[in-house]
């Protein structure tokens, strides 16, 4: 910017390209001066068009003032394989020529195109391999001789506009390309990216997802959103999922929203007061999942759901692990191993969830260590019970079936077993020892 360079933001989708040029507004001056009615927007000092500087030479220092605020100064067009010439720079307007008796080739009679009406201003075009080359090549001059020409007559306007891009480098090959001269042209490319940390997705999808209901944000508790956005850190480093494609920051937003959403149904169906998103509601979200992610071969063989199963469960899995540290979940294992089972649903009440998990041995401790508390209200502790009983499931420390119930592992339920077995010939084997000294004891005797 400070080298007053035309550059081109090259991303992946969902990296904030479009909401980058948008924001290059609040650099610029909050008004500026324009000539009263003018469509290119002369500056009053230095019009440009035969329009501005008639004005002004007539008028002089009575011309009227007119202001133009900064987010009027900002142009954007989304290149489309239909875009003409003459809806970028401009044309001649026939109609206007016949009714003002004017020559053709007089700049009066030309019709302003997007690109002069961007005139002191940001002109923004996005997808640019999406337009075609013929157009390209009519963006020559502004990028290099900073003037535009209309219809092949002599008009030139030296406009004062940046001319800023954006692209997806796939679209190269997919739907077209940016030309090489046109490249040439413009000054800087700027590499976007996704957010390199956790935190710092969270903090852009809790700026961006609607999940205030009724006027007030849910009480979400913070796993539910680490794992929301976790899976898309899961999907973009899944070999299953196509990784040029890039997995868009709208996915984590486009989840959490129906995380909230799952959980606002059941607060509504069971009555309850206060709307807390559980991660059995992830679960829920899946269509806000499943057609964001562009699949491998692999992953087309699985089918996009299960595919997105496995990202969820994957992130549960990173989520839970990490706020585990050193709790005691063998006593919760074990309960499920001596036959224990929990039924559950997306829709069960936080009363319910409670009462059910009331018997599993050492779940509260459990709850206790990943930051649950005795005061917390019923809804917020029954979504730190599911958490528990989801990431156990996510560690393959218990089962899980799409339904929701919770349950001991096949191979958990054969140790079990074996340890019952070993127990029981250990009776046996000390109730003989008993027998045999009783039988000793009555021969010495």
């Amino acid at each position: 910017i400070l080298s007053r360079h035309h550059f081109i933001l090259l991303g992946l989708r969902g990296q904030a390209k479009t909401r980058l040029l948008r924001a290059l507004t609040t650099l610029l001056d909050e008004f500026i001066p324009v000539v009263p009615g003018s469509e290119i927007h002369d500056d009053p000092l230095a019009p440009l068009s035969a329009a501005g500087k008639a004005r002004v030479a007539e008028a002089g220092d009575d011309l009227p003032i007119a202001w133009r605020h900064r987010d009027e100064r900002y142009v954007e067009k989304l290149a489309t394989p239909d875009v003409t010439i003459a809806d970028m720079v401009g044309d001649i307007d026939p109609i206007k020529a016949a009714r003002s008796g004017r020559e053709i080739g007089d700049e009066l009679t030309m019709h302003y195109g997007l690109l002069p009406r961007a005139n002191r201003g940001i002109f923004a075009v996005n997808e640019l391999p999406d337009l075609a080359g013929r157009i390209q090549v009519g963006l020559f001059n502004i990028l290099q001789e900073g003037d535009v020409q209309i219809k092949g007559f002599p008009v030139r306007l030296r406009l004062d506009v940046a001319l800023v891009f954006s692209a997806n480098p796939e679209d190269y090959t997919a739907r077209g390309k940016i030309i090489t001269p046109l490249k040439d042209r413009i000054g800087s490319e700027i590499r976007t990216h996704y957010a390199r940390s956790r935190p710092e997705a969270m903090a852009i999808t809790a700026q961006e997802a609607w999940v205030a209901r009724n006027g007030a944000d849910p009480v979400a508790p913070a796993f539910v959103r680490e794992i929301v956005e976790e899976i898309a850190f899961q999907a973009r480093g899944d070999q299953r999922v196509d990784r040029r494609s890039g997995v868009s920051q709208r996915l984590p937003i486009a989840a959490l929203e129906s995380v909230v959403s799952n959980a606002e149904r059941r607060a509504i169906a069971n009555d309850e007061p206060s709307i807390v998103p559980r991660v059995s509601d992830v679960y829920a979200a899946l269509p806000s999942i499943t057609g964001k992610i562009e699949l491998e071969y692999e992953g087309e063989l699985k089918g996009a759901e299960t595919v997105a199963r496995d990202l969820i469960r994957a992130a549960v899995a990173t989520v839970f692990d990490g706020r585990l540290a050193n709790a005691n979940v063998k006593p919760v294992i074990a309960w499920f191993e001596q036959g224990g089972t929990i039924d559950l649903t997306d829709t069960t009440s936080a009363a319910k969830l409670l009462a059910a998990v009331d018997e599993v041995d050492g779940l509260e401790n459990v709850m206790g260590a990943i930051g649950a508390k005795p005061s917390d209200p019923p809804a917020v502790r029954a979504a730190f019970a599911d958490f528990v009983l989801e990431g156990l499931s996510a560690l393959k420390k218990i089962g899980r079936t799409d339904q929701g119930q919770f349950f001991a592992t096949a191979p958990q339920q054969a140790r079990a077993r074996d340890r019952q077995s070993e127990a029981r010939s250990l009776e046996e084997l000390m109730e003989e020892e008993e027998q045999g000294r009783g039988k000793r004891k009555k021969y010495y005797n």
